[in-house]
This record gives structure tokens, C-alpha cells and sequence, in this order.
């Protein structure tokens, strides 16, 4: 387990994701799902070269649907980057470590 990360569920996301003080990095992915585990590695290392800079998050849609039904989660993973409490980016599906980091950028 990776301690660079937290786990939020439906019970945790307002305080952890939308009232965070800097962005956050959410992964919405599920256990049974093998692009989640593709991407998986790549989340870990921006969790850890962004650390203090963002917060890098990952909520199981199989835990906590109204989370992700209240996002839309459509397809997994689906990572979406929150600021100042409103979702202001994203990518879904597996994509390079490079296309990552040119949206946390954006944002920072």
C-alpha cells in the first residue's frame, strides 16, 4: 500500500477532496477492473513527485456509487483533478505519465 495516497469514500470526500486548501487528484477505479490496475502505477509515482504540491486521492466506485454517480462516472478509471472544492479536469481511460502531469500543470 502506498501511503503517498488516501482512500476516500462517501463519508470523507467533502473534507478530504472538496474542501482541501491545494488541488486533488482523484482516481475513481474499481478492483475487478484491469486498466485500473494499468494506471495504478502511474498515479502512485505522481502521488509522490507531486507531493505537497497536490493530494492524490482514489475512491472504489463499487464502495461508494453515489460518488460516482454524483461525478458521472461513466468509464474507469476516470481521473479527475479537483481545485478549490469544483472539478476542473480530467482524463479517462489509461493514458501516458506524460499527459498527467501536463494536466495537474495546468493547474497548478
Amino acid at each position: 500500500m502506498n501511503e503517498k495516497y488516501i482512500t476516500v469514500n462517501e463519508d470523507t470526500f467533502q473534507q478530504e477532496v472538496l474542501n482541501s486548501d491545494i488541488p486533488v487528484l482523484v482516481d475513481f477505479w474499481a478492483a475487478w477492473c484491469g486498466p485500473c490496475r494499468m494506471v495504478s502505477p502511474i498515479i502512485d509515482q505522481l502521488a509522490e513527485e507531486y507531493e505537497g504540491k497536490i493530494k492524490v486521492a482514489k475512491v472504489n466506485v463499487d464502495e461508494n456509487p453515489k460518488l460516482a454517480a454524483e461525478y458521472d462516472i461513466m468509464s474507469i478509471p476516470s481521473i479527475f483533478l479537483f481545485k478549490s472544492g469544483k472539478k476542473v479536469d480530467g482524463i479517462i481511460g489509461v493514458r501516458s505519465k506524460q499527459l498527467f502531469e501536463e494536466m495537474i500543470n495546468r493547474h497548478l
